[in-house]
């Protein structure tokens, strides 16, 4: 956005003498409010000697600018070159007016109401200018947690209506000094009409709680104030609360292995990896491979969690506890005052997750947060600045050279993407997303709106939080759905409450195919256009009900937004237990082994090995029956599943995961680089194309790797290169099906365009090596960058394929 006008340009403007010769007025649409657009507007026309107003309303920033034409025509230009950091410029229409001889001057006038049709800025890091201020004596806002600008600081995270003016958020509660005042009407101020304005005098204030309700003695921590005391309790081993910008956090020290593992016992989180917060990149580069991508998305207006790799010997100095079995650490930069303060005498990460029990959503309240975290956390550092909703850290990926999102939430939401072309016509559409990691979507004018991550709505108080999200920004952005879209599942309760939301508005109900949704939001998000010609699309992922009513997760489709084929697949095989084969990775393994090669012949070939004795313990008579009568032992197609069958046996998870995911992401973590990179591709596990019975469908079976993986157990092979080996034969598989399908004789036709989603492409080693090998076959690879790959993306391909079935060709 940022640009400069060229210097002739701006020298011949000033130059002319030109009475008024023409008014226009001026509509910028796009992400324009909150984000210093109006003073910017006001700067740029007294620099090209224009008269007339600027103002916010509900489509974004209205401006009438009259004055010498080519002053009129730089200046329009120089509003998009020029925007503030955080605006996005989607559209200028411009329109001629009459001339209003006594428009003397130019004003910024006050906001008018409307439609809203305008975008919300997602919430900013702080600025660099706002954080020397924090740490800078002399001024009047040293040591403020709550400092900010038009460039940084809360938006979705307190805004409660559009416009976007002060009385719309929640810092309606805290009245002006003078001095912020003065700052808060001056367009010549970088706090010009910024909506969180406050200082120590005026604005929201901070403190410290004991969780057991004592009295504390502030002295015996710090001579500051209670952010200081925050960091003294952190480096003594005590877990404090701290309420962030979205909801509350809980924090410890992350070299401290007795609090990592207290604060895991008490929140209940097994395993699953936590996140960790530093105050600058130096303490990034002692543990982790920063590259110039990570860190740039580590100082960015997002601030993300990024996932880098450890170094070799990286981990040294970080508690064990933190990211037990996997090679990579995820972390965020102090992105308010308040963190910034807390951090500034930590020379060491910290562990800062969310504050909740695991799979709950993260307390907002204050009250709530003491009723919720008091038997987690010691200390709460508390605020009284109201949080409008919850919004989690985002989390981000570099893979293939692009960061990927992988959770999208604080920092990115609610950005509206503009649609592809041919959607310019889309009606108001609500889809619902998926049963884990829920985001939901809203389509209109040309624009989608995904939401920030809601979680797992399996969770009754994540349910309730998705119910009050989706009320919240259906009246935020006053839409009002034509057309509700769900996925196929009946028994997901986001297709459940789609449902409910139909009746109760008299409108349709769109479902939409689990694995048409992953293609159809990887097709927008890279700008396909609603007419193109069909494309092959791959989804990989654990389980989404498909068009049969079996279970689908390792799908080949021909797709385009209204229609999908399935042109191939993975074997489907038995999941023992139904929901427990997610949980138990060895009953997958099972399931497998007697699918590819039967028990009998396993147990004579490979009875030596410590799998065939661990699976031997297991209730194999009773799965046997279950499977044979398909009695909770659905079928399925799951590329995710294999994931977990190949892992537990090669040891690793075995026998439980402790998190979504667990098996794949470990086995991921032991894969050697110089086997995957250097090693010949014939020594890669096998896999062949062959067809299922009954419908004559190709398919990927994985019975030659199973045969390949038990023989290097049955050699002791190290499992880093197993689990290489696996990696890059599943890779080969895929793009060898890719191959056969996009034969011209094949069903794929004369198909030049490959789309990767679902949960398993987060995998990096997997990801990394099929668009390599399709791309060496002079396939175009088109990816998720802007939405995640998992089902946090699903809502957006609900609703583009919802949207394109409406649209009349």
């Amino acid at each position: 956005m940022a640009g400069q006008l060229a210097v002739n340009d701006f020298s011949e403007v000033r130059a002319m003498k030109v009475p008024q010769d023409r008014a226009e007025m001026i509509r910028v649409r796009g992400l324009v409010q909150g984000v210093g657009f109006r003073p910017n507007v006001w700067r740029l026309a007294h620099r090209y000697g224009l008269h007339g107003w600027v103002a916010n309303d509900a489509e974004g920033v209205s401006i009438r600018a009259s004055g010498a034409g080519p002053a009129v025509d730089a200046f329009v230009r120089a509003l998009s070159l020029e925007a503030p950091p955080l605006a996005r410029v989607d559209a200028i229409e411009r329109a001629p007016v009459g001339l209003v001889h006594d428009d003397l001057d130019f004003r910024i006038v006050a906001s008018r109401t409307g439609r809203v049709r305008t975008g919300v800025v997602p919430d900013a890091a702080s600025c660099e200018e706002c954080v020397r201020e924090v740490f800078d004596p002399l001024e009047r806002r040293h040591r403020y947690p709550f400092a900010n600008c038009t460039h940084c600081g809360p938006r979705l995270a307190i805004v409660e209506t559009i416009p976007y003016d002060r009385g719309a958020t929640t810092m309606r509660a805290f009245t002006m000094c003078a001095a912020c005042r003065a700052e808060y009407d001056d367009p010549e101020d970088r706090r010009f009409h910024a909506q969180p304005i406050a200082c120590h005098a005026c604005g929201p204030r901070a403190w410290l709680e004991r969780a057991d309700g004592g009295a504390i003695g502030l002295d015996a921590l710090t001579t500051l104030d209670a952010m200081d005391a925050v960091c003294t309790l952190l480096q003594r081993g005590q877990i404090v609360a701290i309420k962030g910008l979205g909801g509350f956090q809980l924090a410890c020290d992350a070299g401290n292995e007795t609090a990592v593992a207290k604060l895991r016992k008490k929140k209940h989180r097994e395993a699953k990896p936590f996140a960790l917060m530093a105050r600058d990149l130096d303490v990034v580069r002692r543990y982790c491979v920063a590259s110039p991508i990570d860190e740039a998305l580590l100082q960015g207006p997002a601030a993300p969690i990024v996932i880098m790799d450890v170094k070799e010997h990286g981990g040294a100095g970080i508690a064990p506890a933190v990211a037990p079995g996997i090679a990579t650490l995820g972390f965020m930069l102090a992105n308010t005052p308040l963190h910034h303060l807390v951090l500034h005498r930590m020379d060491r990460p910290i562990v800062l997750t969310s504050g909740n029990l695991t799979d709950e959503p993260q307390c907002i309240d204050n009250a709530d947060a003491r009723g919720r975290l008091g038997g987690i956390a010691d200390y709460f550092l508390m605020h009284d600045r109201d949080v409008a909703r919850r919004v989690d850290d985002s989390v981000t990926r570099v893979v293939d050279g692009e960061p990927r999102i992988l959770r999208r939430s604080r920092g990115y939401a609610p950005m509206a993407m503009r649609l592809p072309d041919g959607f310019e016509e889309a009606p108001h559409v609500l889809a619902m997303g998926a049963e884990l990691k829920n985001t939901f979507c809203l389509v209109r004018d040309g624009t989608a709106i995904v939401s920030h991550h809601i979680g797992d709505l399996e969770e009754a108080r994540t349910h309730a939080d998705y119910c009050r999200t989706i009320e919240q920004y259906l009246k935020l952005f006053e839409h009002e759905p034509h057309l509700v879209s769900v996925d196929l599942h009946p028994e997901y309760l986001s297709t459940k409450h789609g449902r409910t939301y139909a009746q109760r508005w008299s409108v349709s109900l769109a479902q939409v195919q689990h694995h048409h949704a992953h293609i159809a939001a990887c097709m927008a998000e890279n700008g396909v256009a609603l007419d193109v010609q069909p494309i092959l699309g791959i989804a990989l992922d654990g389980l989404g009900m498909g068009d049969d009513g079996a279970l689908w997760g390792g799908e080949f489709l021909l797709a385009d937004y209204r229609h999908c084929k399935r042109l191939a697949t993975f074997k489907p095989v038995a999941m023992p237990g139904g929901e427990q084969a997610i949980h138990e990775p060895w009953r997958n393994t099972y399931a497998h082994l007697t699918a590819a090669i039967g028990w009998p012949r396993f147990s004579a070939d490979y009875a030596s090995l410590d799998l065939h004795r661990f699976l031997e313990g297991k209730p194999r008579k009773l799965i046997d029956e279950m499977i044979a009568r398909g009695v909770n032992s659905p079928l399925a197609s799951s590329c995710g599943r294999l994931f977990d069958a190949a892992a537990a046996a090669a040891g690793v998870c075995r026998e439980r995961a402790r998190y979504e995911g667990q098996a794949a992401i470990a086995f991921e973590a032991q894969v050697d680089r110089r086997t995957l990179d250097d090693e010949d591709d014939s020594l890669a596990y096998p896999f062949a194309v062959a067809h299922l019975d009954r419908s004559g469908m190709p398919c990927v079976e994985p019975m030659p790797m199973w045969h390949a993986l038990l023989s290097d157990l049955m050699r002791r092979t190290a499992v880093p290169v197993i689990a290489a080996r696996f990696h890059k034969g599943l890779a080969i598989a895929i793009a060898r099906m890719v191959e056969n399908l996009a034969d011209p004789a094949g069903d794929g036709g004369d198909v030049t365009t490959i789309a990767l989603s679902g949960g398993v492409f987060q995998n990096r080693v997997l990801f990394e090596q099929v668009t390599a090998r399709l791309q060496d076959d002079g396939y175009r690879v088109i990816a998720h960058r802007q939405v995640p790959a998992n089902d946090g993306g699903l809502s957006l391909g609900q609703a583009m394929v919802a949207a394109a079935r409406t649209i009349v060709d």
